[in-house]
């Protein structure tokens, strides 16, 4: 297994920018802040720097879901890299993540820093048009042909089917599915970055109001504008560095069909989840049984039961019964989920706030929401392509 590119990197710096609804300030300065942190906590110079990539680089579409490029990112920090990268497509938001592995352990780079920036309440607030994906828009192509035809506007509609056939297909219930929101939101309360810290209980959960059935307002993430980074390094470099180096144990990615695909066969599962978990497990030695902490994307609530399931964290069907009443998944729990708030809680990064709370777990950096002793920790990201890793503390 020693082969494996990712047995050759580590993250040794993380950072995080400020998280707003809105933000004062530019998506680029918010990207600056998160890179700058990630270098310095690493205790590199931007001139260490050789690499730099992103998720999923500048899109001219608008919305704030992609405001900068890698280019315009390694301009305002200084740096001159040998290696660049933004990629839309592919195995998830990690799909970046990847490709630094294999450009460090290919010898491209030593030292790359990856960051996600969003500027999607910004976005929000300067405009007053419709949210809708494509409104206003006589034809439709591409991604959206699968689902705007028939009436699913956004996401929540897509997944609130898939919330509705898990459901008849293993018996769940509203209250179980609340335990997720619950459990982000009072972990939240300890993470001074994430945009909800106000206490949640399974009653307010209950009382908001449904968005599509069966999902409701707090089994959404939210809109936020901010920045996430980690700088990732060859091993041989890490060791001399100022964290103790989280190795990558292993990766796992699926895509499938994406959107052709998705809509197809049993809607109470992700099958190319569970192919990036088939492949995550078989490039280490370590079990479900060994995750210290787990990080599960939480675009909408129902991703995080069937990440668990095809992740194999929790057998097929039972991930509703697991959270039920947030014991088992709590800080002090079998497996604490989500310590950081999640993108329920902490705003939504695309599964970067997940990477990033990571490492503050495994670098005993969570204060009141640290699992005690944390080693290992698994993390898993997307919705729309998947991918997931586990990370070991040296």
């Amino acid at each position: 297994m020693s082969a494996y590119p990712e047995k050759l990197c580590a993250i040794t710096g993380a950072g995080q920018s400020e998280v707003g609804r809105p933000s004062s300030r530019s998506a680029l300065q918010l990207t600056a802040d998160a890179c700058l942190q990630a270098i310095s906590d690493a205790g590199l110079k931007p001139s260490d720097i050789d690499g730099i990539a992103t998720y999923p680089g500048k899109s001219s579409e608008g919305g704030g879901i992609a405001p900068v490029s890698p280019s315009e990112a390694a301009a305002v920090l200084g740096i001159d890299p040998k290696w660049i990268l933004a990629s839309a497509e592919g195995f998830s938001h990690m799909a970046p993540i990847f490709n630094a592995i294999n450009a460090i352990a290919c010898g491209f780079a030593r030292h790359v820093v990856v960051f996600r920036s969003v500027a999607q309440a910004q976005a929000r607030l300067l405009s007053r048009a419709s949210t809708l994906m494509n409104a206003g828009r006589n034809r439709v192509d591409g991604n959206h042909a699968w689902s705007i035809p028939y009436n699913a506007l956004s996401p929540i509609n897509t997944f609130a089917l898939y919330a509705q056939a898990y459901f008849e297909k293993y018996g769940a219930n509203e209250a179980q599915l609340g335990a997720i929101a619950v459990n982000n939101r009072a972990n939240a309360t300890h993470n001074p970055n994430a945009i909800y810290r106000k206490p949640l209980s399974l009653d307010d959960y209950l009382a908001a109001r449904v968005i599509s059935s069966p999902l409701r307002l707090f089994d959404c993430d939210s809109h936020i504008d901010g920045s996430t980074a980690i700088v990732i390094s060859h091993v041989d470099a890490a060791k001399y560095l100022r964290n103790p180096p989280l190795r990558f144990e292993s990766i796992g990615m699926g895509v499938g069909g994406l959107w052709v695909g998705k809509y197809e066969g049993d809607f109470t599962c992700l099958p190319a989840a569970a192919t990036a978990g088939e492949m995550l497990w078989s490039r280490t030695d370590l079990t479900p049984a060994d995750m210290d902490c787990a990080q599960i994307y939480d675009g909408f609530s129902i991703h995080v039961w069937m990440w668990m399931e095809a992740l194999g964290l929790v057998p097929k069907g039972e991930a509703c019964r697991f959270v039920e009443g947030g014991s088992r998944i709590a800080i002090d729990g079998e497996l604490p989920l989500n310590t950081g708030g999640g993108q329920l809680s902490a705003g939504r990064f695309h599964g970067y706030g997940h990477i990033h709370e990571a490492t503050v777990q495994l670098w005993g950096r969570g204060g009141g929401r640290q699992v005690a002793d944390a080693q290992t920790c698994i993390v898993s990201n997307g919705g729309y392509g998947y991918g997931a890793m586990i990370l070991r503390r040296e």
